[in-house]
């Protein structure tokens, strides 16, 4: 039996979410086109009974903080660089190399690494062979896998590749389980997903959710949330006219939500107005940035 923690580190928008759910087959953690979508560590579980348990996670995009939501953020890196057996450093093969590799450096890492050279079928001419001569030379490269997450190409290599490296131990958690998290916090990134999708590039990046009730019915679960902004110009957006915008916002993450619970939602939206909630430690706790 083999199992471990493999954790995924990069840049932000380098493909981290999208290659979560490619390994797990399940969409677990939001995709957004948008840098800085994941503020969790977010662990999935991928589980062949008798055989292996791969405890992957998905961490924020790494960057120099601002608020102390981005401390909050880069405390999710660090947490999943105490506890990783393998780290997958993922790489958009379009991006500059020399800017990443000097964040992978300053990882100092002290595990056996894989370097995911993604986004290969976006990839500007030579920039794969580019890459692999350029990371092939690190010292913290073990191997490299080429892929495009979004394609699902080749993502069963680098399952091989982790298999290799992966320790032998006993399973963390529950075999039947997917994640650690409460089905909550799924529930709460879905709404978030919506804004990003439906919003200009602002409104997004001043937003959380919170979920204040989750009751199973007998027909339905009855979901009430919360949308948090900074101001109530922001409000104003994301309410819409007459309501356009945050009806829209609830269909679409009550289908996903559906989907994802396997049950009828009803989903109950409101916004409120939080001025700097981002820098507000206790504000940030409450809404699950601990």
């Amino acid at each position: 039996m083999k199992a471990g923690f493999v954790n995924i580190f990069g840049k932000p928008n380098a493909g981290k979410s999208t290659l979560l759910n490619a390994l797990i087959g399940e969409k677990m953690a939001i995709v957004s086109p948008k840098v800085q979508t994941t503020r969790h560590r977010i662990k999935a579980f991928l589980n062949k009974p008798g055989e292996y348990q791969i405890i992957f996670s998905d961490t924020p995009g790494i960057i120099d903080p601002k608020y102390k939501l981005h401390e909050r953020m880069m405390g999710s890196v660090k947490s999943a660089l105490e506890d990783a057996d393998i780290a997958l450093l993922i790489v958009d093969s379009n991006e500059n190399l020399e800017e990443v590799d000097g964040i992978f450096q300053a990882l100092h890492l002290k595990v056996p690494c894989i370097v995911v050279l993604n986004k290969i079928d976006e990839a500007g001419n030579g920039k794969i062979a580019l890459a692999e001569a350029f990371f092939a030379e690190k010292a913290y490269c073990k191997k490299i896998v080429k892929i495009s997450a979004l394609q699902n190409v080749h993502i069963n290599k680098l399952l091989d590749a982790i298999m290799s490296m992966l320790p032998d131990g006993n399973p963390f958690y529950s075999e039947d389980d997917l994640s650690d998290l409460p089905t909550k916090f799924f529930v709460g990134e879905m709404i978030r997903e919506k804004i990003y999708q439906l919003f200009g590039d602002e409104i997004p990046y001043h937003t959380a959710v919170m979920i204040n009730e989750f009751k199973e019915k007998e027909s339905l679960v009855k979901i009430q949330a919360d949308i948090i902004v900074n101001r109530e110009t922001q409000k104003a957006i994301i309410i819409g006219d007459k309501g356009s915008m945050i009806k829209q916002v609830g269909m679409m993450a009550r289908k996903d939500i559906e989907e994802f619970i396997q049950q009828k939602v009803f989903l109950e939206l409101f916004v409120k107005v939080r001025p700097k909630w981002r820098d507000n430690d206790l504000q940030l706790r409450e809404y699950g940035y601990k």
